[in-house]
């Protein structure tokens, strides 16, 4: 038998088909059918100045909108040989870390509820409520930010923000405990998710898979400590992994990786440095609008820059960072113009979900719900 899951199944986490072919209950193959979110992103960043292009970037994951944010403009800073000030870039990874944080709750949450667990995706959202509150804070949205520009950050922090991130902080380990309380040892979570999903190390590397996946089969790979940027490097952390490969194993690293990330934003929050928010490249940062009011050239740089945007010297650039599911990388060319020529994202969506068929032949319809949701793919990530 042949069976549709989809393209509007509520486990798919987005508008994917799965074409299953069945014997009995059990899967003899399966076959993704993308593209049902297809926005022509990357075609659409050629017809874009490089700072309007930021806001493309929020879209493409729109769990992980600082990450891209923060991946495009690490490329597009290398290739006009920016110096980020420290201010910037500690901002930089608190923010991106809260966005692994909101990421891994809207995960936790969705697919707990997903193999029936109610209660665990109220608790998770009431803590990403809160996350969103203080992108809010920072930026006036509270999902498409772009709160991170080429040069820096858009907008200076707002006054008192370390008392909203402290107050956060303070009792997020805490949330994390009930999440395990309900989960961790809970006789119908563990069966319904132990030796479920298994994927092989050597399939995952021949597939491209990468992030909390590659890293709950025993690789301990993570770029932010492999191919630290924006001073990951001045920060103490761990990477966690586990070696059984499976959903249940991909659960406790993502929930490791929570308990983590809160302790690179407590590192972030009591040492943040002071200095600009933004680098002295004049040509490329908008000026401060107090200067506009009595420097001339201040106002001319402005009007230059809105209007015309600026010339990105010749060249490519590859860049990698580390998003919530995994490894998202950029690849910008410029051709010397104030557009980009050309830019590819290489997101770590597509690579996971590639793993999807291999994972699910031979086991049952109903392991697949818990397989797809350990994998924490979002749509918008593959059909750029």
């Amino acid at each position: 038998m042949t069976l549709n899951m989809g393209p509007q199944h509520p486990s798919t986490h987005g508008v994917l088909r799965l074409q299953l072919e069945l014997d009995g209950e059990t899967i003899i193959s399966c076959r993704p059918d993308i593209g049902y979110l297809h926005t022509g992103i990357e075609k659409e960043f050629e017809v874009k100045t490089y700072q309007q292009a930021v806001t493309l970037t929020d879209r493409i994951d729109y769990l992980a909108p600082l990450s891209n944010n923060l991946c495009y403009c690490l490329g597009v800073e290398k290739l006009l040989g920016l110096e980020i000030p420290p201010l910037a870039q500690w901002m930089r990874v608190m923010l991106t870390e809260f966005t692994r944080l909101n990421s891994h709750l809207v995960w936790l949450g969705t697919h707990a509820i997903d193999i029936g667990a109610m209660s665990v995706f109220l608790y998770c959202f009431r803590e990403r409520e809160e996350i969103l509150r203080i992108f809010e804070r920072f930026s006036g949205q509270r999902m498409m930010t772009s709160y991170f520009r080429v040069g820096g950050l858009a907008l200076e922090p707002p006054r008192g923000w370390q008392h909203e991130v402290r107050k956060f902080i303070d009792v997020f380990s805490s949330r994390v405990d009930e999440y395990e309380e309900l989960l961790t040892a809970n006789r119908i979570w563990i069966g319904r998710t132990q030796g479920v999903g298994y994927l092989s190390v050597e399939d995952m590397l021949d597939l491209g898979v990468t992030g909390p996946m590659l890293r709950a089969a025993g690789v301990k790979w993570d770029t932010r400590k492999d191919q630290p940027y924006s001073s990951y490097d001045q920060f103490d952390f761990e990477v966690p992994t586990r070696t059984e490969g499976d959903v249940y194993a991909r659960y406790q690293v993502r929930i490791e990786e929570m308990r983590q990330s809160a302790r690179i934003i407590r590192q972030a929050l009591e040492g943040m440095p002071s200095g600009r928010w933004t680098a002295d490249a004049p040509h490329v940062v908008l000026p401060e609008r107090e200067k506009m009011k009595t420097q001339m050239e201040a106002l001319i740089y402005h009007f230059k820059i809105v209007t015309e945007g600026f010339r990105v010297p010749e060249g490519e650039v590859y860049q990698v960072i580390e998003s919530p599911r995994g490894e998202v990388g950029y690849y910008v060319v410029s051709d010397g113009t104030a557009h980009p020529y050309r830019v590819h994202v290489r997101s770590p969506s597509f690579g996971n979900l590639q793993a999807v068929p291999r994972m699910v032949a031979g086991t049952l319809i109903a392991d697949v719900i818990a397989s797809i949701g350990s994998m924490d793919f979002v749509l918008g990530d593959c059909d750029r």
